[in-house]
């Protein structure tokens, strides 16, 4: 029995997020990912966190720069928690209403990733952030991508190429070690959300493993775009 084709003009859109450590391939599957929803005919936008509104690509900046880091966790934190405001009140909660998919690159996972289980802020502290900054909106489903953290580091170090590395490239090898550890309970805790999915290969076969697990989880896509 074949499965209905998703709605394509009307009803809220889903929301799917991206997570990983550095250099794991989120940009180029959420590209991919992109275009294939694009051949099934449905509207999507792609934003990312921190960022994806005006507001929150300044504090962005803040962020990246290392300012965050210099005024402690908790503060760094609430600065995250402010860009999330911003941006999911102007673009994520708007686009999904209108029916259009959003697929993020790092929503709240990266923050209980990063400043809870790397930062130690307090887990009461991020969750009262968040009641206030997305309430009860989560991700329909969360692509985690799992890389050696070797091997993530080097396709980074390529990537920005003579740039000075960022705030979170800059941390040493225990930190993102910790960091894969991290995004693996957080699958291992919400399997019906997140797929963790091994991005240690070909872009082409990444993709193939992301067009699966959606399926999978969401419903079937319109045969016509598997091709595609």
């Amino acid at each position: 029995m074949t499965s209905a084709a998703p709605n394509r003009t009307s009803g809220r859109g889903k929301f799917i997020s991206f997570e990983g450590g550095e250099g794991s391939g989120k940009s180029t599957q959420i590209r991919k990912l992109a275009e294939r929803l694009a051949a099934a005919k449905l509207r999507t936008i792609v934003t990312r966190e921190p960022g994806g509104s005006p507001g929150a690509e300044i504090i962005r900046h803040l962020v990246l720069s290392g300012m965050g880091k210099l005024l402690g966790p908790d503060a760094e934190t609430l600065l995250f928690a402010a860009a999330r405001d911003d941006h999911v009140h102007t673009v994520i909660q708007p686009a999904l209403s209108q029916g259009t998919w959003v697929l993020c690159d790092r929503f709240s996972d990266s923050t209980r990733a990063y400043q809870v289980r790397l930062g130690q802020v307090l887990p009461a502290v991020l969750n009262a952030m968040q009641r206030v900054t997305i309430g009860d909106l989560k991700p329909d489903l969360t692509i985690i991508l799992d890389i050696p953290v070797e091997v993530g580091l080097q396709r980074a170090a390529a990537r920005r190429g003579s740039d000075a590395p960022d705030r979170f490239e800059a941390e040493d090898v225990q930190f993102h070690q910790d960091l894969r550890e991290a995004y693996r309970q957080i699958a291992a805790e919400d399997p019906q959300r997140c797929v963790l999915i091994d991005a240690n290969a070909d872009a082409d076969m990444v993709a193939a493993r992301v067009w699966t697990a959606l399926r999978d989880h969401l419903f079937a896509i319109p045969s016509s775009a598997s091709t595609a």
